[in-house]
């Protein structure tokens, strides 16, 4: 498939950009699936203004009015998701599953959970206090409620990984609190978002509510951040990139939502059902093909169990259909581009040259003659100074290192610059329990790789700043404000 040219979305018209189009390549086929717009520093300014522009209006609406709007969207997103999974798949290199259920479906599904988000009470009441007469004044009893106040102009930088769900996670919940965006999304597979602001124009979103600015280099991104008309910036991606984003956030005193990079840990417990952990740990071979944050990369095994868990994740990868994403029965697709394909194989080269011995994997596909494919992956004989097991790979490669007992294994899994996800496999969930509980992660996966989605997502150390999902999301756009009276 090839998209006609596409303009920028920038104060509710669609824009030519100034700096021309990029092609944006399908990863499975290395053909252009269409052309994107290089915005200008200009333009992406000029779309912050538009945002500030229609804040006050829009975070004065009615709440009623909001959910109304943001229901809408989802609706219009189901009316075209035939045509919206394709694209999705064919810029993301994603299954055709994967595409459907994971990334359309899930973004949709996010603009109808903050549709109900924006019904949400914004007022808590506060305990009233006795106040003594003194230097503030008279004596008397206080009464207060804290107030959930939108934070004004939110730019989102979203990840190429999922070109629904993550700009979906970010524009509808802040939306839902009053907010105005500006988004810039990756690069790599951009066109899906603008589908996104079609459904939302067509919804009835006022002009300048939500604006998409796009470009291949740092240009846009950069505008996007440090536009004097933006007040908070919400990123996805790598934490090098976050680091930057976060010192221009500093010197603005801007507010700032992080969802960086992870190494998760998979702490499998001698008592663990090693069926159980396989089908867990071998999604970092399947899904998204590693390009996930959440993927249990890093395999820390008692000891006892190291063989057998090795030989089920060898079998487990033997039986993964790898190739083209538009096949039936195709469960590997490519990563995402050419040049992260190689970034991938020379991370598989240094563990050898580390002392890791690649079990399974390690080269190129052999029967696929095109497309960004690297076959999945598994590195044994690991020790955790390794390269390769402290630094995210963000692709189909897993990495198992032993452990004797379990007071080792937690401070193996907390030894890591990262902490967002982590898991833990043990046929005792008492024990299991005690486990998470010593691990430094935003989040901790108890015998599973699943996701309550009305819970806190976020992490420790290195791997993000702040929480959103579910209620959270809609805290994380919103600003404090406490009223105070007498009673």
């Amino acid at each position: 498939m090839t998209t006609a040219p596409q303009g920028l979305f920038i104060g509710g018209a669609w824009t030519e950009p100034d700096h021309g189009h990029y092609e944006v390549i399908n990863p499975a086929t290395e053909q252009a699936v269409g052309v994107a717009p290089e915005a200008s520093r200009e333009q992406v300014y000029a779309a912050a203004a538009a945002a500030r522009e229609a804040f006050p209006a829009w975070s004065r609406s009615r709440p009623e009015e909001r959910a109304a709007i943001l229901d809408r969207a989802a609706d219009l997103m189901h009316r075209d998701f035939a045509a919206n999974a394709a694209l999705a798949r064919a810029e993301s290199g994603a299954t055709t599953g994967t595409a459907r259920s994971m990334q359309v479906a899930v973004g949709a599904a996010r603009f109808r959970r903050y549709a109900k988000g924006a019904l949400e009470p914004v007022e808590e009441a506060i305990s009233p206090q006795i106040n003594e007469a003194g230097p503030m004044g008279r004596a008397g009893v206080f009464g207060a409620v804290a107030v959930r106040q939108p934070v004004g102009v939110v730019t989102c930088i979203t990840s190429y990984n999922n070109p629904w769900a993550n700009p979906a996670g970010k524009v509808a919940p802040a939306l839902a609190m009053g907010n105005t965006v500006v988004v810039k999304p990756a690069p790599q597979d951009p066109l899906s978002v603008y589908r996104m602001a079609e459904a939302l124009a067509e919804a009835g979103v006022p002009p300048g509510v939500v604006n998409v600015v796009t470009g291949s280099g740092p240009e846009a991104g950069e505008a996007a951040v440090d536009s004097p008309d933006v007040d908070m910036v919400s990123f996805t991606g790598s934490t090098s990139v976050g680091q930057r984003i976060a010192e221009v956030c500093g010197r603005g005193m801007k507010r700032q939502l992080m969802e960086l990079g992870g190494k998760g840990a998979a702490v499998v417990l001698d008592d663990a059902d090693l069926d159980a952990a396989v089908a867990g740990i071998g999604t970092t071979f399947s899904f998204y093909s590693g390009q996930i944050c959440t993927a249990p990369t890093r395999v820390l095994v008692q000891r006892g169990s190291q063989d057998a868990l090795i030989e089920k994740l060898v079998a487990y990868a033997g039986r993964l259909a790898v190739g083209d994403p538009a096949a039936p029965g195709t469960v590997v697709g490519p990563v995402i581009s050419a040049a992260h394909r190689d970034r991938i194989e020379s991370y598989v080269e240094l563990g050898r040259k580390e002392g890791a011995r690649v079990v399974t994997g390690g080269e190129r596909p052999s029967h696929l003659d095109r497309g960004f494919y690297v076959a999945p992956t598994l590195l044994a004989d690991c020790t955790n100074d390794m390269r390769v097991v402290r630094e995210e790979i963000f692709g189909p490669v897993v990495v198992v290192v032993p452990f004797d007992d379990e007071e080792e294994g937690i401070a193996l899994a907390n030894d890591s610059d990262y902490g967002l996800i982590d898991y833990v496999w043990s046929g005792d969930v008492a024990r299991a329990f005690r486990v998470a509980r010593q691990l430094r992660a935003g989040g901790v996966g108890v015998n599973t790789i699943g996701r309550n989605m009305e819970a806190p997502f976020g992490g420790f150390k290195r791997s993000g700043v702040g929480r959103d999902v579910g209620s959270y999301a809609l805290h994380a756009y919103s600003e404090l404000q406490a009223i105070v009276w007498p009673g």
